[in-house]
C-alpha cells in the first residue's frame, strides 16, 4: 500500500526540515515546496493527502493557498501554521475551509495529532456521510434537511469551532454528534453539557476540573469535563448562559489550546473540538454586552443554522413513522396510526419543533387502545384549548374566519394553491388538508 503523501510549503528551511524529519518519522511520505507559486504548481502535477502550510510566504499567503486548494483540491485538507499570537489569522484561515492550525514554535506532539487526524479523514464528505452511525440519524429528506446534511459533513472535515443557532427542540445536539461522527475524532469522547445548568460557582471546576483541597468541599481531584473529552469533542449547549467571567476562560482555552485547573499551578495542553449552541440570539446579546464580542467570533468560525418543524413539515410524516418504529421496538409493540391523526399532526405548527413531537406521540402512545393512534388521543394543544372554551358556537366562527381567509387567498392567485400556500405561510400539504377539511374543493 503507497505512503500517504503531504505536502510541507514554508520559505525557512529549517522548519522545512525539522517538519519532513517529523513525517518521514511517521511513515509518510513528504514534498516540499519553499512559495505560493511552487506549492500550486506541485498540487497541479502531484497528488497530496495533506498541505501543511506557513501563514507568510514570499509571493503570497496561507490563507490564498488554502482558498486555492478549496477551490480546485477540496478533499485535500490544509493546516496553516502561525506566527505566535496570530489567532485571528488561524480563525480566518479556518473560515477559508483549513483542516486546523499549528502555531509556532511548533509543538511536535500537536503536529502529530493534527497530521493523524487530517490523514484519518474520509476521502469526501460523501463517504463520511454514508460512513455515519445511524444511532443520531437526522430523519428526513427536505431541502432544507438536505441542505443541513451537506453542511454537516462538510463542516466534520474542518477542526474549526462550530455554532449552532436553531429554535429549543429542532435537534440541536444531534447536528453536533452528527459533526463529531463523521469527522476524525470519531472515534473519541463526545462530551454535551448544558451551560444554563451549571451553578456558576461550580462552573470553573466542572469544566477545567480542580486538585484535591482547592476548595472547600474538593475531597479529590476531578479531571473535569474539557479533560473528559480530550482527543474528542466538547458540546457546550446553550452557551448564551455562560457568565461573563467564565466566557473570558473559554475565551483563553481556545485561544491557548491548554486548561488550568482550579488550583492547579500551571496550565496543560488540551485537544478538544468545541461546538457551541444556542437558542438565544447572541448577535443581539453581543449588542446588549451580555455576550462577549471576541468570544463569539472565535465560537462562530463556522455557522449552522437548523430549520424549526415548520420549515420542513413535509418530514412529520417519515418522523412520525420513525418515532413510533423505534418505541414498537423498544416496547415489543405493533402501534400504528390513523390518517386523521396524522393529517392533524400536519396541520399543527409545533412550537416545540421535533421535541414537541416526540413528547406528543409518547403520551398519544401511553393513551391509545388497541394498538392505534387516533386523533383523540393526540390532545394537541391548540385543539384542547378549542375545546376547554367549551363554545361549540365560538369553534363554528374560528371555522367561518378560517374558510373566509383561505377562499380570499386562494381568488387572490387564482386558485393557485401552491402560490396561496406561500402567502398564508403554510406548506402546500397543510393548505390541502384546510381545503379538505373545510369542504372548499371546486
Amino acid at each position: 500500500m503507497s505512503k500517504q503523501r503531504v505536502l510541507i510549503v514554508d520559505d525557512e528551511p529549517d522548519i522545512r526540515e525539522l517538519l519532513e524529519i517529523t513525517l518521514l518519522r511517521m511513515g509518510l511520505e513528504t514534498r516540499s515546496a519553499e512559495d505560493y507559486s511552487q506549492a500550486t504548481r506541485m498540487l497541479h502535477d502531484e497528488s497530496f493527502d495533506l498541505c501543511l502550510t506557513d501563514m507568510k510566504l514570499p509571493d503570497g499567503d496561507g490563507i490564498s493557498l488554502v482558498e486555492h486548494i478549496q477551490q480546485h483540491y477540496s478533499n485535500t485538507p490544509t493546516a496553516v501554521i502561525t506566527a505566535h499570537g496570530s489567532i485571528d489569522l488561524a480563525i480566518k484561515a479556518m473560515k477559508c475551509g483549513a483542516f486546523d492550525f499549528v502555531s509556532k514554535p511548533v509543538s511536535l506532539e500537536t503536529l502529530r495529532n493534527l497530521v493523524d487526524k487530517a490523514l484519518s479523514l474520509p476521502r469526501s464528505p460523501q463517504q463520511a456521510e454514508t460512513a455515519t452511525s445511524t444511532r443520531y440519524q437526522i430523519i428526513g429528506d427536505s431541502p432544507p434537511l438536505q441542505e443541513l446534511r451537506h453542511a454537516i459533513a462538510k463542516f466534520a472535515r474542518s477542526q474549526a469551532p462550530v455554532f449552532v443557532r436553531g429554535e429549543s427542540g429542532t435537534g440541536k445536539e444531534l447536528v453536533a454528534r452528527q459533526i463529531h461522527a463523521q469527522g476524525p475524532r470519531a472515534n473519541a469522547e463526545f462530551i454535551a453539557v448544558n451551560c444554563g445548568a451549571i451553578p456558576s460557582e461550580l462552573m470553573e471546576s466542572e469544566l477545567f476540573g480542580h486538585l484535591k483541597g482547592s476548595f472547600t468541599g474538593a475531597t479529590s481531584d476531578s479531571e473535569g469535563l474539557f479533560k473528559a473529552a480530550n482527543g474528542g469533542t466538547l458540546f457546550l449547549d446553550e452557551i448564551a448562559d455562560l457568565p461573563l467571567s467564565m466566557q473570558v476562560k473559554l475565551l483563553r482555552v481556545i485561544q491557548e489550546k491548554s486548561i488550568r485547573a482550579v488550583g492547579a499551578p500551571q496550565e496543560e495542553a488540551i485537544d478538544v473540538r468545541i461546538i457551541s449552541a444556542s437558542h438565544k440570539d447572541l448577535d443581539a446579546m453581543v449588542a446588549s454586552g451580555e455576550f462577549r464580542q471576541d468570544l463569539f467570533y472565535r465560537i462562530n468560525v463556522i455557522g449552522v443554522k437548523v430549520p424549526s418543524l415548520a420549515d420542513h413539515a413535509e418530514d412529520i410524516p417519515q418522523l412520525v413513522d420513525y418515532l413510533i418504529e423505534k418505541h414498537n421496538y423498544q416496547n415489543n409493540r405493533q402501534t400504528t396510526i390513523d390518517d386523521s391523526a396524522l393529517a392533524d399532526l400536519q396541520a399543527y405548527t409545533f412550537p416545540g419543533n421535533v421535541r414537541e413531537l416526540e413528547n406528543i406521540l409518547e403520551r398519544a402512545l401511553a393513551l391509545c387502545e388497541n394498538d392505534l393512534i387516533e386523533a383523540s388521543d393526540l390532545q394537541l394543544p391548540e385543539m384542547a384549548a378549542v375545546e376547554a372554551r367549551g363554545s361549540e358556537n365560538l369553534g363554528e366562527i374560528t371555522r367561518n374566519l378560517e374558510k373566509e381567509h383561505i377562499v380570499n387567498a386562494l381568488e387572490k392567485n387564482r386558485w393557485n394553491q401552491s402560490a396561496t400556500a406561500r402567502d398564508l405561510g403554510l406548506t402546500l400539504r397543510q393548505l390541502r388538508y384546510r381545503i379538505e377539511k373545510l369542504n372548499l374543493n371546486q
